[in-house]
């Protein structure tokens, strides 16, 4: 995979630096959009709406109309795209399918919008991503709420909302509305090699100060302590967010979601970055790490050359070509500071990688009869097998489904957080804020800016966005 192949997961499920964000002002796509009809109101429906109650077919979909997917060709691959065709395919034989995965989602797909004949089903992710919240101001997806209260297909006496992971309807929920299935469960945090810990006699840290301490053991024999994707600081944030999260605790989080300035001033803020600009401070870092791609900075790490990185759990998959077969990829979250308020094990977990329909598709019923059968048993562990990670299914992956060793780390992760997970909606729903905190943190891991300096853009950069 290209350096190119990097996710926003965002949502998020989302992540990178230097987002082709779609400026409000003089956009194409706004200006050719603004005001537009389409889609979910008309396509589909019958006597004015979908008939929820029957689970058969709830959207009214035409067996005979053609499908298009696109997804985005990133750390998961696109092999998932053929095995949900498939399953469509068994439903709606007659359906020609046609399936398209690029890296850039914004190149293919703008033209389409501004035309108004975007494809009917969208994996809208990547560093090249349309901004979710660029097309809800430009009024160009459909609502999901109909989704959601639809007959899960596996057993139709239940919603589809009643089997979705905690914080999926939030994490695609922009200004009040659904607008966005985020498909994949991800689990964030660092990531390190069984088989180097083994070998060095070295055992994961749960505490800052011992993780510190075990950078400079890690040093001293040669290795570098921490690389990081430099070039998309969205990873770096990852780790130093969720530091801010666990010693600031939920209402915090919520408060920086909400680009309230006065979050910034917790002390909360300064406790968790001053400790861990200790990695920059120490020269823990990889050498040339602040001007890698999340490639070149993961195969580094494959390579021995670095003992942890940053990454959600795609990190598994998208790295399958360069990690050893003895590698033993493990999860760590990431490690407390004295008065954290959420304990060690907690996690940030969530649902990401956003699946849209747009309003404007010629196949609108059919997209959303798509959503609904990605997430049956049969869809959820097919793409466990597949993309080796978790969708936001609950129990979607069965016994038979055998994992990596990495994504199964995750799921022991994941039960050992308990109900202590928690996800940022920021980089969704305030994607300038977003890329301003990746610039300043870039800016910090190269040790232009200090950690006072960093506070301060933050602070600065949410009092700007939060009354734009």
């Amino acid at each position: 995979m290209g350096s190119a192949t990097e996710y926003n997961r965002r949502d998020i499920f989302k992540r990178a630096a230097g987002i082709a964000v779609l400026a409000a002002a003089g956009s194409p796509l706004l200006a050719a959009c603004a005001g537009g009809t389409g889609g979910s109101d008309t396509k589909g429906a019958k006597s004015g709406g979908y008939d929820l109650a029957d689970a058969k077919n709830p959207f009214g979909v035409d067996g005979k109309a053609g499908l298009e997917a696109f997804i985005f060709d990133g750390g998961f691959g696109s092999e998932y795209l053929k095995a949900f065709a498939a399953i469509y395919a068994k439903t709606y034989p007659d359906a020609k399918i046609n399936q398209q995965a690029d890296k850039d989602v914004t190149g293919k797909l703008q033209p389409r919008f501004n035309a108004g004949s975007p494809p009917d089903v969208i994996d809208d992710s990547g560093n090249k991503q349309i901004k979710l919240d660029v097309l809800v101001d430009s009024n160009q997806l459909t609502d999901l709420q109909p989704l959601l209260d639809a007959p899960y297909l596996d057993d139709p006496s239940k919603k589809v909302r009643d089997v979705l992971m905690p914080g999926t309807i939030d994490s695609g929920t922009i200004k009040g509305k659904v607008y966005n299935l985020s498909y994949v469960y991800t689990v964030f945090g660092l990531w390190y090699s069984a088989k180097l810990f083994k070998d060095h006699g070295w055992t994961a840290p749960k505490t800052w100060a011992d993780f510190i301490t075990l950078c400079g053991q890690i040093k001293a024999a040669g290795i570098a302590p921490l690389a990081h994707q430099g070039k998309y600081p969205y990873y770096i944030n990852v780790a130093m967010l969720d530091m801010i999260a666990k010693q600031g605790g939920l209402d915090l989080m919520k408060r920086i979601d909400t680009l309230d300035p006065t979050a910034w001033d917790d002390p909360a803020v300064k406790t968790a970055i001053d400790s861990f600009y200790q990695v920059v401070d120490k020269d823990f870092l990889l050498p040339g790490t602040n001007g890698m791609t999340h490639i070149e900075a993961q195969t580094a790490w494959n390579q021995y050359k670095a003992a942890f990185i940053p990454s959600g759990s795609w990190l598994e998959n998208e790295q399958l070509p360069s990690t050893p077969a003895d590698f033993g990829m493990t999860f760590l979250p990431m490690p407390s500071l004295p008065g954290d308020r959420l304990p060690f094990e907690a996690i940030r977990a969530g649902a990401g990688e956003p699946f849209i329909v747009p309003r404007q598709a010629k196949n609108v019923s059919g997209g959303l009869e798509f959503l609904r059968m990605m997430l049956t048993k049969e869809a959820s562990g097919k793409f466990a097998e597949v993309a080796n990670s978790l969708t936001c299914l609950k129990d979607g992956v069965g016994p038979e489904v055998k994992l990596r060793p990495g994504t199964q780390s995750t799921v022991v992760a994941l039960k050992a957080a308990g109900a202590n997970t928690f996800n940022y909606q920021y980089p969704n729903t305030a994607s300038k804020f977003d890329e301003d905190l990746q610039n300043a943190s870039g800016e910090l891991m190269a040790k232009r800016i200090g950690p006072d300096e960093w506070i301060k853009r933050a602070k600065e950069s949410a009092t700007k966005n939060k009354t734009a």
